[in-house]
């Protein structure tokens, strides 16, 4: 264990004005176990980044120190694990304990030694396999819990959790927390964990230090105080504080079918079982259908196959005013009549700047410049992103790029908008932004399917409910 400081800490992203944080100064002795709270945006991820090594001098300008038991940071990565949301930035190798061992050969542990603690790690979190079992059939939790595998099996001082159950469903993430909690109790590492969903992790912790935008220190101390203190005021910043009521837009009634699914169904070369399989439905204007299920039910391929972005095995999705199926229509026409929003945002940025990302789909679909224009500035100006214009997208919060997802998307005037996970890491006033900015596209008179683990988005917004299981609808709900 090892005691943590930042010492004047500032961290300014290139191509960005604004500093991410500025002037933070802390310190975290040594066994110590702190969770990290605060709105998006407010720098907990880079104050993460920041003691892993992570932040080099070609994607930014430091001041200050960072310190890991009295020395700079970047010299001490051989102690810090890291855990980051998204398993599968972490998975490396095609078997599950060569991904583990793989960190160990890396530090240059004896070969004799690399196994047993492999097989220790994977016990510790409660890995239900055995070292043989393919990283690609492993689920959500799986995934995350042999992440965790990988950190603990280097025996760190220090550990960092990054929003570690963000990207999972409700069973996962209680399989991950459940692990941590094993894990955990069998080491002194200190531990900096950011969470925004406060009451499943405050077992694990002894300390509360709770952040304002630009990492402006808003409290620290016991969890007790800190929350009953300054409850409110943290929930109004962002914080997902026990006990503090969501906001909900209940649905209208529903207009005419904007997108119709027959039958669709995908079945991967060599897989076991179709990863989708006969599913129907119609997707009506002004409505959100939102579509759940556990990891690996075929929700996201849904919205692949729903929006023409993979091409079906079988079965077909279509809008009105087209003879041809989604997945036929070409691009420039493709993004005029469906917008796709990503599970992970930054996966669909295709340019330098917001600016030019809003710009995009309309040139793609060959709109004339003076009509991009006032588009991108109408988009800019009300999903609050004017200041951030020229700004790289992937420098963005998370909360900023989910927005700027959901723009790009709607830059086109799709009449059908589908995304994946929109609520994903987003902390509780992102939440409300979020749903607040569906529920006025619903209302507008676009249709949207949203697939999702979030039984509180899907209770604010959804008119309906679709249930999958293996592949296969296995009920539809109603509100």
């Amino acid at each position: 264990m090892v005691p943590v400081e930042f010492r004047g800490f500032a961290w300014r992203h290139a191509g960005r004005r604004a500093q991410a944080v500025a002037d933070v100064d802390l310190r975290i002795e040594a066994g110590e176990r702190v969770l990290l709270l605060g709105p998006s945006g407010s720098g907990k991820s880079t104050l993460l980044a920041a003691l892993a090594g992570l932040l080099t001098e070609d994607s930014g300008e430091q001041d200050g120190h960072v310190l890991i038991d009295g020395k700079p940071a970047a010299e001490q990565q051989g102690r810090v694990g890291i855990l980051f949301q998204d398993p599968e930035t972490q998975l490396v190798m095609a078997r599950s304990g060569d991904d583990v061992a793989f960190g160990l050969e890396n530090q240059a542990v004896p070969r004799d030694r690399i196994w047993p603690r492999v097989r220790e790690a994977l016990a510790s979190v409660g890995f239900p396999y055995g070292p043989e079992r393919p990283t690609h059939a492993l689920s959500g939790g799986e995934q995350q819990r042999l992440a965790l595998a990988g950190v603990l099996a280097r025996r760190p001082e220090l550990i960092l959790l990054d929003e570690p159950t963000a990207n999972l469903d409700p069973e996962g993430a209680q399989e991950v927390r459940q692990a941590l909690r094993a894990a955990l109790a069998a080491t002194e590492a200190t531990l900096l964990v950011v969470e925004h969903r406060v009451a499943d992790i405050l077992d694990l912790v002894d300390r509360v230090i709770a952040l304002g935008p630009g990492g402006v220190l808003i409290a620290d101390g016991p969890a007790g105080a800190v929350l009953a203190r300054h409850g409110d005021h943290l929930a109004a910043q962002g914080v997902w504080v026990p006990g503090v009521p969501l906001p909900t837009r209940p649905a209208r009634t529903a207009g005419d079918t904007a997108l119709r699914s027959q039958s669709l169904a995908l079945r991967h070369p060599g897989a076991d079982r179709p990863a989708l399989d006969d599913v129907s439905f119609e997707l009506r204007q002004g409505e959100l259908l939102a579509v759940t299920g556990p990891n690996g039910s075929g929700k996201s391929t849904l919205a692949l196959l729903a929006g023409g972005l993979a091409k079906p095995t079988s079965g077909r999705a279509t809008v009105p005013g087209e003879t041809r199926p989604l997945h036929r229509l070409p691009a420039r026409r493709l993004a005029t009549r469906v917008g796709s929003v990503f599970q992970d945002p930054e996966h669909q940025f295709v340019t330098a700047t917001v600016r030019d990302e809003l710009a995009f789909g309309p040139r793609q679909a060959g709109w004339p410049t003076e009509r991009i224009d006032a588009r991108v500035d109408e988009l800019l100006e009300r999903l609050r992103l004017a200041p951030l214009a020229n700004a790289n997208p992937h420098t963005l919060s998370g909360g900023e790029a989910r927005r700027l997802s959901v723009a790009g998307a709607l830059a086109a005037a799709p009449g059908v908008l589908l995304l994946d996970e929109p609520t994903f890491g987003q902390d509780r006033r992102t939440w409300g932004e979020l749903v607040d900015l569906t529920a006025d596209i619903r209302d507008e008179g676009t249709a949207l399917l949203a697939v999702t683990h979030d039984r509180d988005f899907a209770a604010a917004l959804a008119g309906r409910e679709l249930v999958l299981t293996a592949g296969r609808i296995a009920e539809e709900r109603r509100p």
